[in-house]
């Protein structure tokens, strides 16, 4: 019979062990699976990682600065992970009023919780589906000439998910305010409000509405400062003699 002795190091080292397998969290083990399948990389997961580590000490909304500070890249590749996430509509900003009446923000997570409950072939085929949707997203950027922020995304995906705007009539909405100097997204959701009041469901009507709207206009000032920008964007400035 053999008596293991343990020393006083050895003591306090197995109390440290029990105390951080104590300090867990819960977390999905089919994303650690399953996240090719969904279109992510291993920067995607771990930036969903801290994302639900925050949340579950209380930071609803961490920022990209936050974020990276416990990660091996930088904030900047964070807001990319995270414009990523929210164009994919794995993370969505959620917005609350307190009881003070001030408007809180948070990230959800729900959508991917979600899909992680699908057949994975069913989900890799939904993911392809959505392939052409980021295109719109890269579309944005170049236009206003920055990455767009979260909020912005979050939009975007408002006027496909909730709104049922087809991407092809947010473009042309795009477009439209462009070509009329006035490049903000209150006014793109002005004019893809407008559409919809009007019943306008395709390309070809909003751009036949857009040229009845000129025609009673006449030659507008807006389109004369667009022509003065120094940048070509001759490919939406003739987007209403463009093909669909």
């Amino acid at each position: 019979m053999f008596l293991i002795i343990k020393g006083r190091g050895e003591t306090l080292n197995m109390n440290w062990i029990n105390t951080l397998l104590k300090d867990q969290m819960s977390f999905p083990k089919r994303l650690l699976t399953m996240y090719m399948d969904l279109g992510l990389n291993e920067r995607d997961v771990m930036v969903i990682l801290q994302i639900h580590r925050y949340q579950q000490e209380g930071n609803d909304f961490p920022t990209p600065n936050e974020l990276a500070q416990f990660l091996s890249f930088s904030e900047q590749d964070c807001s990319q992970v995270l414009r990523k996430l929210i164009q994919k509509g794995y993370l969505t900003i959620e917005q609350s009023t307190g009881s003070d009446q001030v408007i809180n923000e948070s990230y959800s997570l729900f959508v991917l919780w979600e899909k992680l409950t699908e057949d994975p072939e069913e989900s890799y085929e939904t993911n392809n589906q959505s392939d052409d949707q980021p295109n719109l997203f890269v579309l944005f950027e170049q236009e206003f000439g920055r990455p767009l922020s979260p909020f912005e995304i979050e939009t975007v995906n408002i006027w496909i998910d909730e709104d049922q705007q087809e991407p092809a009539l947010i473009k042309a909405a795009l477009r439209e305010a462009v070509l009329m100097g006035k490049l903000n997204f209150k006014y793109i959701d002005r004019i893809l409000r407008e559409w919809k009041k009007k019943g306008i469901r395709t390309v070809q009507q909003a751009r036949e509405a857009s040229k009845s709207f000129r025609s009673q206009q006449g030659s507008s000032s807006n389109q004369e400062t667009y022509q003065k920008r120094n940048r070509d964007s001759s490919i939406y400035y003739n987007w209403l003699e463009e093909d669909e």
